[in-house]
């Protein structure tokens, strides 16, 4: 298998989950982790233990003017991890710090940025409605509600898994059952990002892009291995999808999948209903698939196989590349 610490931003919440002054935990990489919305409403993402006894911050600490403070004894850390309070002491512990996360507020979601290394972030996380193009920029959508957030806890599988449906076209014909397989019309990758435009149906058998037509396309963007959008148009309107994988531990991950669609019918419910069914059929594959390094291609799918496993493996440490 791939590394489960592969450096990029990866989604740990909805924003929704993290009210004002909320104290959340959370566990991901094999850690464990605290996430605080503090007075200031900045989300704030840290190692889960005080660095004085070692108590969990996520249970039972509680956000103060300065930071969050620990329920043991009264140590208030800020959101960079320093120690700024002992309450029955004249100063801070200067010397002692917890681990900190940088933190991305945006589509909704919380994102923390991850690296082995330790490295600022090297790339911003994109906004979902703008990178897709302009039909879907220029749309407008119903209000991103509750039922619009799903998230798949503990799914057995590796983010790149789910990031090589980008070049496998063929599933769509056996997993969600469509007559004929799309056709890749578009492709472009590099450093940290995968896009790619599919077409559906007999509008698209010859396999040539037409800018400007985007009806029944499907237009993806992988940002890093943590962060995707998907941005549909059929005669219905336009929905976008954001899949977006955290590893867990070294073989499980949550996924968070978010649901935006385009309000120019009245229809929601069912175009939202009709928007989540393919994810679980995808899941329900996932769950039970082995990773074969060196797998059996055929001739029409091997070139995107390789490619997409090249480029994914840039984002693993001690990769020859940006990850490493």
């Amino acid at each position: 298998m791939p590394s489960a610490l592969p450096t990029g931003w990866f989604q740990v919440a909805w924003s929704a989950d993290i009210g004002e002054r909320a104290v959340v935990p959370l566990h991901y990489f094999g850690r464990d982790l605290v996430a605080f919305r503090a007075a200031d409403g900045k989300v704030n993402v840290l190692d889960a233990y005080c660095q004085h006894l070692g108590a969990n911050l996520a249970h039972g600490g509680c956000v103060v003017d300065d930071g969050i403070q620990c329920p043991f004894h009264g140590w208030v850390w800020d959101g960079e991890g320093r120690n700024v309070s002992i309450p029955y002491e004249k100063r801070p512990n200067r010397g002692r710090r917890i681990r900190s996360y940088p933190v991305t507020e945006k589509n909704e979601c919380v994102y923390i940025w991850h690296d082995v290394a330790g490295r600022e972030p090297q790339w911003e996380v994109p906004d979902g409605l703008v990178v897709l193009g302009d039909h879907v920029a220029s749309s407008r959508y119903f209000p991103f509600t509750d039922e619009c957030r799903t998230r798949f806890d503990r799914v057995k599988v590796h983010p790149q898994i789910i990031a090589e449906n980008a070049v496998d076209p063929h599933h769509f014909r056996f997993v969600h059952n469509t007559p004929i397989s799309p056709r890749v019309l578009r492709e472009s990758h590099g450093y940290p990002t995968w896009s790619v435009k599919v077409g559906f149906g007999r509008r698209w058998a010859d396999g040539v892009d037409r800018p400007g037509d985007t009806m029944n396309t499907i237009e993806i963007y992988w940002s890093g291995l943590g962060v995707s959008f998907n941005g549909e148009q059929t005669k219905d309107g336009i929905r976008v999808i954001s899949i977006c994988a955290t590893p867990v531990d070294d073989t499980h991950s949550d996924i968070f999948a978010g649901y935006w669609i385009s309000d120019h019918t009245d229809a929601f419910a069912e175009r939202l209903a009709a928007a989540k069914r393919a994810l679980p059929d995808d899941i329900r594959i996932w769950q039970h698939q082995r990773y074969l390094d060196q797998p059996g291609l055929a001739p029409s799918e091997a070139a995107g196989f390789k490619e997409l496993r090249a480029w994914a493996r840039s984002f693993y440490p001690d990769a020859d590349g940006h990850g490493g």
